[in-house]
């Protein structure tokens, strides 16, 4: 199915990328929303963001302030002039955002991964002509993705974007969320006229890595940024951690390199770019295999086995040599590498083994 699409046109926000929606993950207080949207809409911010129901993954926590945080919103877009945004998982949701004239709606990693949800909301859309954006599934499933696209385009809407806001995954990593750019990068690819916007906030998880994060999507071709900014972020009532003052996004957003044309993969920066994603991957899969390791030290353990286990090092050893010479590296390099990674695996599984 192809997408039938119309460009996203708000007046008085600017065409140019990026593109910037900003508020708190979640509204808490009528204070805290009118504070913060205050200080953003002085910072030329011109569209603002809240959570008003916030699905949580464990009961118990915040879970949004709910409907009365709606004429919050409505407050916000008389006193600055800010066009207000905020999330959808349900026909209710859709009903009273419609009513209370929310500008823009969007749909959640965790909506997005079921058909039925998304279903649902596309349908409570009928008729309407508002602009959706749609966030990816929690699991790198570009089809899914393109699904939840393709099930609010039938409904009528054609005022359409994606946000990036990455992948679960069950390992520690260094990312919230992994970035996993090249589903994004394969979606512009397949769906050319369809905007992208990225939400470092939840890929990272943590505000130090907010202003790498919006580089990198501005430097592949996002065409806006949706971020977490808070008035007081350390007292935030849910992702405290991941979200900045309006001040320090300002400052952020002042640093942004936006460039202009084309940059080709001969490029020195675009080069180092790909080095830092693989050097990521690598981190990311070494914590994997320490695990597996920690695993095994535990199946060791209740067999009342050696940890140390020659044979395996040795076939180790000789197999990834062999291989890193296939693939043009120095086979005594390959070996020293596994070397370490085998004694770090060692290290760990003694831990389990004396406990």
């Amino acid at each position: 199915m192809e997408l039938e699409l119309q460009p996203i046109e708000l007046e008085g926000v600017s065409k140019e990328r990026p593109v910037v929606i900003a508020g708190p993950c979640s509204a808490e207080t009528e204070e805290q929303v009118m504070s913060t949207a205050t200080q953003l809409a002085n910072k030329g911010v011109k569209i603002f963001r809240a959570g008003i129901w916030k699905p949580r993954t464990k009961p118990g926590g915040f879970e949004g302030i709910g409907v009365e945080g709606l004429a919050w919103l409505k407050n916000v877009k008389k006193e600055t002039g800010m066009y207000v945004a905020t999330e959808v998982a349900t026909a209710k949701h859709v009903y009273e955002c419609l009513k209370a004239g929310i500008d823009i709606l969007w749909i959640g990693a965790r909506t997005s991964a079921n058909p039925f949800a998304v279903q649902e909301i596309a349908d409570a859309l009928k008729g309407v002509d508002i602009p959706v954006l749609v966030k990816n599934p929690v699991n790198p499933d570009l089809e899914l993705w393109i699904g939840a696209l393709e099930r609010i385009n039938a409904a009528g809407l054609k005022r359409l974007a994606a946000i990036h806001r990455g992948f679960s995954s069950y390992d520690k990593k260094i990312y919230r969320n992994l970035p996993q750019w090249h589903i994004p990068i394969e979606l512009r690819r397949r769906i050319p006229a369809l905007p992208i916007l990225c939400d470092p906030s939840h890929i990272g998880g943590k505000r130090e890595l907010i202003a790498p994060l919006c580089q990198q999507a501005m430097d592949l071709g996002f065409d806006g940024l949706i971020i977490e900014s808070h008035c007081n972020p350390d007292s935030a009532w849910s992702d405290a951690s991941q979200q900045v003052t309006p001040d320090v996004l300002d400052y952020i957003l002042n640093l942004l390199v936006i460039r202009k044309e084309h940059q080709t993969t001969e490029s020195l920066h675009e080069l180092r770019q790909q080095i830092d994603e693989c050097d990521n991957t690598l981190m990311e899969i070494l914590a994997k295999r320490m695990r597996i390791c920690r695993e095994i030290g535990t199946f060791k353990k209740e067999h009342n086995m050696t940890v140390l286990q020659t044979g395996r090092y040795n076939e180790i050893l000789d197999k990834r040599g062999a291989q890193g010479s296939l693939c043009g590296m120095d086979p005594e390099f390959v070996k020293t590498v596994f070397e370490a990674i085998h004694e770090e695996s060692v290290r760990q599984q003694l831990e389990i083994i004396n406990k």
